[in-house]
């Protein structure tokens, strides 16, 4: 029976214990248990930590030490070829 390699699996992807023990039929405990000896961390801190390492694309209260906040890639283009727009005017 591979249900502690099933129960792995779907921590990994960051499912809940009790969604977990609904897909595979089994006890909360069970996978509880599971996820104590696989020395995963609680269900809720899991679902944190998955939560802050998907890319949203959207920066909270986030102020360098210096002041300036870094450029987007598309101001970053857009600065650029105004950049050489200007120089192919000068020269």
């Amino acid at each position: 029976m591979k249900v502690r390699a099933d129960i792995a699996a779907l921590i990994r992807e960051g499912h809940t214990n009790a969604h977990i023990a609904h897909v595979l039929h089994c006890d909360e405990t069970t996978v509880g248990k599971a996820r104590q000896a696989l020395r995963y961390p609680p269900a809720g801190a899991l679902a944190r930590i998955y939560a802050e390492a998907a890319p949203t694309g959207q920066v909270r209260d986030y102020r360098p030490p210096t002041g300036w906040m870094p450029l987007s890639p598309a101001q970053q283009a857009a600065n650029r070829a105004a950049l050489l727009a200007a120089i192919r005017e000068a020269a």
